[in-house]
Order: C-alpha cells, then structure tokens, then sequence
C-alpha cells in the first residue's frame, strides 16, 4: 500500500470528506462561486483547500533539520481558479472575499521579480504561481503558452496568528493552479515544493507549516521529519482537548523578518559554524559545508560521550560562550569575513545589516533541548501509562518549550507572557506559544471535560479588557479564542 505522503492530493466532488455536512461550508462555496462569478463573469474551473496548523512541540527547529509536530486546524484557506481564454488578456487577476484585500493585478509572467520592499497581500499567490512554474521546468513538463488566471481566495486562518495562514495559502494557490493545469502530484512533492515557494516572500521557511498543510490527517496530529519529507500518525491520548488562544499582537513574519524569524536562522547557522570548528572542523570546511545545528549534532554527541552523556548540549556549554558575540568575535573562529559566508544569500545579509550582535549559546541550546522534546513527546503518546498521566506528561513539555522559546530563543512577547501564564492559572495542563512568536498564538493543553469553563474564564481574564478598549470585538472573539481536534489536510474540489 503506497505511503501517506507518496499518494496525491485526493479530489472530491462534494464537501463531505473534508467537512462533513456542514451546512457553513456549503454557504461558503456557494457564496464563493457567486462572488466569483460577479468578479470574473465566469464560473470556476476548480477549487483548492489547505488548512492552517497548530505546531504543539518542535518550534524553531524545522529549519535546522530536526523533526516537527504538529496538527492541522479546521480553519483554511480555499482558492476558486479558472484559466483566461486565449481572447482574453493574460494576466493574473487575485481578488478575496474579505474587502479588506484590494483586488491584485499582476501580469503573467513566473519570471516576474516579487517586490519584497512593498508587501502587497497578493504577492503570496505569486510566489505560489513562480513556484509552480519552476517545478514544471525541472520536471521537464511542457504546458505550452503561459496563461492568465482568475482567482478568489477566502482564507479563515487569522492573519499574524502563528496558525500558519501564509503557508495554508502558498499551498492552496499552488494546488489551484496545479488543478487548473489537470495535474497532481505525490504529496511530498507538493510539500517541498510550496516550502520552497514561500520563500519566494523572503522567510526562510524550514518546511513545517507546508508539511502538515499538504499531509494531514483527520483525527492525528503527524510527526514531520525532513530530509526527506515524512509524516507519522501520532493519535493523541483521549480526554484531553488543545485550545488555541491569539494574544492579540500580530506576527508580521514577512515584515520583520531580518530583525527576528531570519535572525534566528542566521544564529544557528553561526552557532553551528563555531561548534564545528571548535570540535575540530578547519574553518573553511565547516564554513563551506555545516548549514544547520543537525550538520553538527554528530560531533557534538561524541564529545558528550566521553563526557558520560549523550546530549549535544554539553558541547554546547563546553564551546560557546553564554555572552553575546559581535561579527568581529566570530570572524576571528572562521576567518573569514560574515559577509562572504553568506554571499548567496540576500535575506541572511539583510540580517547581518541589522544585527548588532549574536547570541548563539542561547540558540543552539533552545534547538538542541527542543528536538528533544518533540520525541519525547511521541514518546509519552506511545507509552503505557494512562490516558491522565499521558496528559500531564505531555503538559509539563508544553511548558518545558514555552519556557526554551522564551528564554532561550526570545521569540516571545509580553501579550504571549500573559496569555500564557493565564491559561496555567485557569488550569491548562500545559501552555506555550505557537509558530513563530513574536505575536500570535498560543497553543494549551486542557482537560476535555473543562474546556467550556476553561474558554469562559480566559476570556474574562486576558479578552474582557481588550473588548472594552477596541482591541477585538466579542462577536469576533470565536475567530481568536477555539478548541480544535486534529483535522485533515488539502484538498481539491471538482463540482
């Protein structure tokens, strides 16, 4: 039986599978077939889905190798295409269904360059559409003329959430036009490939959030393990329900990303350089050759093990220094000049221009501590203890990694701090922030007999004053406070 991730996006002809009989998602298509058909005079060729996600361990490690777990929401973004006729002028016409996003008119070029300096919201369906066109070159696919595409995006996903809604729409743009093209492809192909076009936008995206968007399953959240692309059922112990919480303060990942998200990718990448060289790499090779903490995990194990151990970070306590290093500090280990070892790489000079030091004790240390929790995880979930003890266990590493995210790799933010510490004190069996911090979500493990209470006393705690100031209103609040089970991944949609 072919694998989970070999198989290709399944195709439906009713929304039954996907969401079973809900009469909202009905109205949804409907409303969306209607707008698309007053926007574009034409009906649809096809529609694509892909949800967003909640990671619940593993943050910040995706891109430097190590294996990820998260689940799939219900929230998702859906994408109506249809191909322009040859009469008709060949262009890319993007609109959404929330007025908030102008209508987005680019030509049809995949060669077209993505203006990074002024973000439109639209640019994520190039970078989709660029993608997919480099996929067919090197697939050697020949789909003749490039054509123009209409196209009608609803997206559910909160926006600056940690809940993953760029991903979610990279990838139901990608599946569109590939299904507007009649073609499919092995899930993990897919997978790689729109991790590939996100960065298109400039994040250096490690491949989670695509991963569990393309792959998952209803009812489990997946172990994602990389190099190659994997997914594993990991069935979650029952009695207990993950609430995702939005503190609020939005995540702009694409916008900040030179100070934070790619700042951090920089650092591991300099803390791994320095590990290598001080385990006995010459500067060139490791300069040359170690891209991520796993390059180096190796070395840093078998130091540790004429230490009596085997955890990485006691190489990491033993080579890097807990004080920040300037450029000058790390020059001297590689000699060889910061801007020369990123060279390739526009987004990583962007960094270094905006960095005024590095801390790269702190980063190896998260990285390495929190791919260990994630198996640990998948460990507990396996174990046979009881379902209440399985809870407790997963909780405490929940917490474990909030504190690794915050301490260790900063990527909180006072809102996140709050929201935290205030799902703990409601009960939570564990909490921590979710996606890239900085903003956005959190993610708590509570008790599935006191997730009613639980969301009720959350929102009179951290929500009530923030409906009282503006911040959110209460009829919205639904969007930004729920409890989700594992749901499944994308789709396609031929009516």
């Amino acid at each position: 039986m072919a694998k989970h991730e070999d198989l290709p996006i399944p195709i439906y002809n009713n929304l039954e599978p996907v969401y079973g009989s809900s009469p909202e998602a009905l109205l949804r298509i409907e409303t969306l077939n209607s707008k698309f058909v007053d926007g574009f005079r034409r009906l649809p060729d096809v529609f694509a889905r892909s949800p967003g996600r909640v990671n619940l361990i593993g943050e910040h490690i995706d891109y430097e190798g190590y294996s990820v777990l998260p689940m799939a929401i219900k929230q998702d973004t859906i994408i109506a295409i249809r191909k322009r006729r040859e009469a008709e002028p060949q262009e890319l016409r993007i609109a959404n269904v929330n007025d908030k996003y102008e209508l987005c008119i680019y030509p049809a070029d995949p060669n077209q360059e993505i203006d990074l300096k002024n973000h439109r919201w639209g640019h994520y369906f190039i970078c989709a559409y660029k993608g997919f066109y480099e996929f067919i070159r090197l697939k050697k696919i020949d789909i003749g003329a490039v054509v123009g595409l209409d196209v009608l995006v609803d997206g559910t996903v909160p926006t600056g959430s940690g809940l993953s809604s760029s991903a979610a729409f990279v990838c139901s743009a990608t599946i569109a036009i590939m299904a507007a093209f009649d073609m499919n492809f092995p899930k993990k192909e897919i997978a790689q490939l729109t991790c590939e076009c996100e960065r298109h936008i400039g994040t250096q995206s490690g491949g989670m959030d695509q991963a569990i968007s393309v792959m998952a399953k209803s009812g489990f959240a997946e172990l994602i393990d990389f190099n190659p692309i994997r997914a594993s059922d990991v069935q979650l112990p029952a009695g207990g329900t993950f609430v995702i919480a939005h503190s609020l303060a939005e995540s702009q990942k694409a916008v900040t990303a030179a100070t934070n998200y790619n700042n951090r990718v920089v650092e591991c990448r300099l803390a791994a350089i320095v590990l290598g060289i001080r385990l006995g790499m010459a500067p060139n090779e490791a300069v040359s050759k170690v891209k991520t903490l796993s390059d180096v995990e190796g070395l840093c194990v078998s130091f540790a093990s004429n230490h009596g151990s085997s955890d990485p970070g006691v190489a990491v306590k033993e080579f890097l220094k807990e004080e920040p290093y300037t450029v000058e500090d790390i020059e001297k280990i590689t000699g060889e000049a910061l801007t020369s070892v990123f060279s390739n790489s526009s987004t990583s000079l962007d960094v270094l221009r905006a960095a005024k030091h590095f801390k790269l004790f702190q980063r190896a240390s998260h990285v390495y501590s929190e791919a260990k929790r994630v198996h640990a995880f998948r460990d507990v979930v396996l174990s046979d203890v009881s379902d209440e003890e399985k809870l407790k266990k997963l909780g405490d590493l929940m917490n474990d990694s909030h504190y690794s995210c915050s301490v260790l790799y900063e990527c909180s933010c006072p809102e996140l701090e709050e929201l935290v510490k205030n799902c703990r004190n409601h009960g939570a069996l564990g909490a921590r922030l979710t996606g890239a911090g900085w903003g956005g979500c959190a993610v708590a493990l509570v008790k599935e007999s006191s997730v009613l209470q639980f969301i009720h006393n959350l929102k009179e705690s951290f929500y009530r004053s923030r409906i009282d100031k503006g911040i959110v209103s209460e009829t919205d609040l639904g969007s930004y406070l729920f409890a989700s089970n594992p749901s499944c991944g994308a789709a396609i949609f031929k009516f």
